[in-house]
């Protein structure tokens, strides 16, 4: 019999819900053991999230060539745009929903530290640079790649880019849902789980309804440009919403996207041109859904985030999730050193944020690709006839 595979959004449930029942009756000793590795494992992403921008960023960047035409930077400027302007978008709504539904303070430092678990060892993993390292010289060795025409150190970061992808896929990736165990455990064993189980169904229900609400926005907008029927439009495009939404996965779903594209959009070449190229550099689903998260837990946790950090946050998340869709949960990664050193998550927080995102992961991706066509049909308008 053919071994049977359980998806990350099944194996993350399972966690949740295996976590939240094994706390109410684990012995301290037990839950100290979970904290161990937990302490472990978050020293490892601390450790991996600035190879992962290092081997992924600067292989996309030299990628671009020096003879990258128009449609290639328009493409790419009108995703970065939309990227961040859903961040912008996911701040607007969610800081002005939550404080009707959440309460600030629920999980505040006392509450969490009120029963303290520790862990037996605690080794320190030390990232070879901070991520904002790690971005600056993303871009100062792609952009020289490209202006030197240097193949040998391309070659080199494309090799390493493929060693931190499979670093992702097979010990990061398959280990999740162990660490979210371990951290939904620990708050069991503290007494504060039902608090983070309702907050988190109410930040999922918001995170689904405010992509929903931006894919129309999205197509709004192409459909003034290109003078179309923007319902029509999204209609056309509910094949490919759904299949990323189930396989959980921007890059998977290209082929359906593409053909549900071009009923849109009469250019083969248009389609066959943005839909790949976008599904690399178009976040604006994942981002909404990653800072929905973010801002829920800085409320509950009352963590007071600046406009001007968030802003810094959303900023560089767009960066740094080029290229990441290409792994399993890579536009988390890339996005969990900016979490801590830009917004000021510790460990907890940061694990919470990790539940949160992956608790329903394919919102994000259906909302990725939906909106991959609208740009389809904005580039069709301008470049279509050229």
């Amino acid at each position: 019999m053919k071994k049977i595979k359980i998806g990350l959004f099944v194996r993350v449930l399972i966690a949740i819900a295996l976590g939240a029942l094994l706390g109410l009756i684990a012995p301290e000793v037990l839950v100290r053991i979970f904290k161990t590795f937990n302490s472990l494992f978050a020293q490892l992403l601390k450790f991996i999230v600035p190879l992962l921008v290092l081997g992924l960023v600067t292989p996309a960047i030299a990628n671009v060539g020096r003879g990258a035409g128009k449609m290639l930077l328009t493409v790419m400027g009108i995703a970065y745009l939309s990227t961040i302007c859903s961040g912008f978008f996911a701040h607007l709504c969610a800081s002005n929903a939550f404080p009707h539904f959440l309460q600030a303070g629920e999980l505040s430092a006392d509450a969490i530290s009120a029963k303290e678990f520790l862990p037996y060892f605690d080794l320190k993993i030390p990232p070879i640079c901070d991520i904002m390292t790690a971005l600056v010289l993303s871009f100062m060795i792609g952009v020289g790649i490209i202006f030197t025409d240097s193949g040998a150190l391309k070659k080199g970061f494309d090799e390493f880019g493929a060693i931190v992808k499979l670093t992702i896929e097979k010990a990061i990736i398959p280990l999740l849902p162990v660490y979210i165990f371990t951290m939904i455990c620990e708050m069991s064993a503290k007494g504060v789980i039902a608090v983070v189980l309702g907050t988190g169904a109410k930040v999922i229900f918001t995170g689904v309804v405010l992509t929903l609400v931006w894919l129309v926005l999205q197509y709004c907008i192409a459909g003034a440009i290109a003078g179309k029927n923007p319902f029509k439009c999204l209609w056309n495009m509910v094949p490919a919403y759904l299949t990323a939404f189930s396989i959980c996965s921007s890059s998977a779903a290209i082929p359906v996207t593409s053909s549900c594209t071009r009923k849109n959009v009469k250019n083969d070449d248009i389609v066959d041109f943005t839909i790949p190229l976008c599904s690399t550099v178009h976040m604006c689903g994942s981002t909404i859904k990653l800072a929905v998260s973010a801002i829920a837990v800085a409320y509950i946790f009352n963590i007071p985030v600046p406009f001007a950090v968030y802003a810094h946050f959303v900023l560089m998340q767009g960066i740094a999730a080029v290229a990441a869709p290409g792994v399993m949960g890579g536009v988390l990664m890339a996005s969990v050193g900016l979490l801590e050193s830009i917004m000021g998550f510790g460990p907890e927080q940061t694990a919470l944020v990790m539940t949160l995102y992956l608790a329903l992961d394919g919102y994000g991706p259906g909302c990725n690709v939906t909106g991959d066509g609208a740009i389809a049909i904005v580039i069709d308008k301008i470049f279509g006839k050229k």
